[in-house]
């Protein structure tokens, strides 16, 4: 039940010859402290609509709003302020979540629809760095979301297998590299002969032509530029599918660049058709001036084509496959301006579909204040990082539950689920710090935090050998668990809102103010008490768990029940 909404229902009918119910639902606002009310309405708009001060108005209009949801309104200021009825919400919310279970929460939007989401796409032969982390599990979150708001999903890994750099790579190889060394350790050894390529390019700028010598071999099916290709992509492939499977993260399609080449000559021609295509210093081009952005690069003075063109491909290719109602492209906002163009492109091709395709920016995170470049080799490997986190999970939690059973699994789901949540919680376009220690925090706004008050709220239940049973609830007014249950009662508006914005964060936060609200009533109300209140108390908790498992599953992060 969406108390917010139903105020502004309740006062649109008294209201509504003045204000339009969007513009009721937004005024309202939740009071700074609790004994002005759990909702309140500003009447500073009225005040030259009724040639009214906002407090005479809000005094005149106090007595005359009433509903069984609110227990009384006053007139406070230029403010009315509305207290809820407790005992009719406390049983409302938890009869819902505990009947519904991890259903609650779930929106119909997408109508069963298909959304596909492309996002993570690193690029073969090199390290998956923390720098792919961002895509990975903004979009892994997202996709989890859109399902829970009706989507059907497709997830898809559009890796980076095509390009000059895989010239440059098979220069490198073929210089530098020894079978035994690259054998031993593809990825690692791979890497260090790209960085060196750079390197040594600086010097010998003849090694860029050589590169693209190389690359352009491979575009004509050169036998061994092909089989070094298969190889690279092979290997890498296998390198990503351990670290997702460390993410808990999987994926429809691996279609990268490379399974659109053969796609691309149906689209210069429909292009060509639409008469789109205009030649611009020998390359290829379609003009946006009306958009006021520059022309999109199709095809090169060389005949070559570019990201755009085997992304105008793929997108045809998704749309004809899996019939979208949606496709988000989860990936950095240095993009920007790629995919504008890319959507322009496509609604001058006629294809209504676009309108369903939105572009999903993020900003970087970074090390020391700087971007982190793999040319330069300066990466922190995401492999790495997630053993750290695993092995100090498990090194804390061998310190304070030595008896725990099952302390590998444990370990794993925490020491991930602190470097997922320390992504998530920020802002997904704000840039984000990699700091180790800053995500490994046990206590504050983290995941190991949110996990921690899960865990601790089943720990209760089992020792209260409780049972959900709805039909015993009753009335539930104190002020602690009030708290929480007013934070439970968001959570429907918070999927939402998460879902409208593609703002994973939203999610994030709210399991940190739940869990703080929980940590408050666990600190001051005796659950498990034996007087008339206890089985109120422990629906309470139990519908606790039920919204925080939920939540940090939307988050792509697991919930042990012990820690």
């Amino acid at each position: 039940m969406n108390y917010h909404q139903l105020l502004a229902t309740t006062l649109y009918e008294i209201l509504g010859e003045h204000l339009t119910l969007e513009e009721i639902t937004v005024l309202i606002e939740v009071p700074k402290f609790q004994h002005q009310g759990d909702l309140a309405f500003p009447c500073f708009q009225l005040a030259k609509k009724l040639r009214q001060s906002p407090a005479q108005i809000a005094k005149e209009f106090a007595p005359k709003i009433s509903s069984d949801f609110i227990e009384k309104t006053e007139a406070l200021g230029p403010y009315l302020n509305f207290f809820l009825n407790r005992a009719l919400v406390s049983t409302t919310v938890l009869n819902k979540i505990i009947t519904l279970q991890e259903n609650y929460g779930n929106q119909d939007y997408g109508c069963g629809e298909t959304a596909v989401i492309d996002f993570s796409s690193p690029n073969i032969a090199k390290p998956f760095s923390m720098g792919h982390l961002r895509s990975t599990v903004i979009g892994n979150s997202l996709r989890l979301i859109l399902q829970k708001c009706g989507y059907q999903t497709i997830a898809i890994n559009h890796v980076g297998d095509w390009g000059t750099q895989f010239g440059k790579l098979m220069v490198a190889c073929t210089l530098w590299g020894t079978k035994a060394n690259i054998e031993k350790n593809p990825i690692q050894e791979l890497f260090k002969l790209y960085v060196k390529f750079h390197e040594e390019a600086k010097e010998n700028p003849q090694l860029i032509l050589e590169g693209r010598a190389w690359f352009k071999k491979l575009e004509l099916g050169d036998a061994k530029a092909t089989e070094l290709w298969d190889w690279f992509r092979t290997e890498s492939l296998t390198e990503f599918s351990r670290i997702y499977e460390l993410l808990g993260i999987e994926f429809d399609s691996y279609h990268g660049e490379a399974f659109y080449n053969e796609k691309i000559p149906e689209i210069i021609e429909i292009l060509k058709e639409k008469e789109l295509l205009v030649e611009s210093e020998g390359a290829q081009v379609v003009v946006l001036n009306d958009e006021e952005m520059p022309p999109c690069l199709i095809k090169k003075n060389d005949g070559a084509t570019l990201y755009a063109t085997r992304d105008l491909a793929a997108a045809l290719y998704r749309q004809r496959t899996y019939k979208f109602k949606r496709a988000l492209y989860v990936v950095g906002q240095e993009q920007s301006l790629h995919f504008k163009q890319l959507f322009s492109v496509l609604r001058k091709m006629d294809y209504t579909w676009v309108n369903g395709m939105d572009h999903i920016p993020f900003g970087l995170i970074l090390k020391d204040g700087k971007k982190m470049s793999t040319r330069k080799g300066k990466v922190v490997l995401l492999n790495e990082v997630i053993q750290e986190a695993i092995a100090l999970a498990l090194a804390i939690i061998q310190s304070k539950n030595p008896n725990l059973i099952n302390q590998q699994e444990v370990a794993k789901a925490v020491g991930v689920g602190a470097i997922i949540f320390h992504d998530l919680k920020n802002e997904r376009l704000h840039s984000v710090e990699f700091s180790l220690e800053q995500m490994l925090k046990f206590e504050g706004e983290t995941g190991p935090y949110i996990q921690y008050t899960h865990a601790r709220a089943c720990s209760l239940l089992r020792k209260a050998n409780y049972s959900p049973n709805p039909i015993n609830l009753t009335a539930i007014t104190d002020l602690e668990s009030w708290n929480v249950i007013k934070e439970l009662e968001k959570f429907p508006q918070i999927i939402s809102q998460a879902f409208s914005t593609y703002e994973p964060s939203h999610l994030a936060k709210y399991t940190i103010d739940l869990a703080q609200a929980f940590n408050k009533f666990y600190g001051k109300v005796h659950i498990l008490e034996d007087d008339f209140q206890k089985q109120n108390r422990l629906s309470l908790t139990y519908s606790v768990t039920i919204v925080l498992k939920e939540g940090l599953r939307l988050l792509g992060i697991m919930s042990p029940e012990e820690m």
